[in-house]
């Protein structure tokens, strides 16, 4: 697809017919708009889940308008152990996505070897799109930050990749950090 013609992930998560499921694999984020939250969880140990704050509002908005036309949405997690306070803050704000009608697996990185993964973190929708996000080294978001792919090959590794770890995941109520 050619960069001009790329949707942002609004458009793209608005298109979805079906599907739109998330695979995540790294244990740190450092995106601008959670790092103050992560600093005060990990001092703390107090978290937020007021769904009118920070970034949520607009999230869970995208989330329940994609449920509301009858898209399913999954989100899988692979994690190294023992987690890092990046991965227990996630953990800790989980219950705001599954408010919303996200569904969560999580998957130890010990039981994902044998499982052929992307390189890259991606959200594909509807079996047929793959948006892959790119990260610097710290976690923040990469120039430029995705890229889109319809291409057959990398679509049936990320489906395969996805639904791989979701067998194998703990659905989130059942996962303890």
């Amino acid at each position: 697809m050619p960069q001009n013609s790329v949707p942002d992930f609004a458009e793209l998560l608005r298109g979805a017919q079906r599907t739109a499921v998330h695979l995540e694999m790294r244990d740190l984020y450092g995106v601008g708009d959670e790092v103050d939250l992560i600093e005060r969880f990990a001092r703390t140990g107090q978290i937020t889940l007021d769904p009118t704050a920070s970034f949520w509002p607009e999230w869970l908005g995208i989330v329940e308008e994609t449920l509301a036309r009858g898209v399913v949405m999954r989100r899988a997690r692979i994690v190294s152990e023992p987690v890092t306070n990046y991965i227990r803050w996630e953990h800790a704000s989980t219950p705001l996505n599954l408010d919303a009608g996200e569904q969560v697996r999580w998957l130890p990185r010990r039981h994902a070897s044998d499982i052929p993964l992307p390189g890259n973190d991606f959200w594909l929708i509807d079996g047929r799109l793959a948006m892959f996000h790119f990260f610097t080294g710290d976690g923040d978001w990469a120039d430029p930050g995705f890229e889109v792919t319809e291409d057959p090959a990398a679509v049936q590794l990320c489906a395969s990749a996805f639904e791989t770890v979701w067998e194998r995941g703990t659905p989130h109520e059942k996962y303890t950090v």
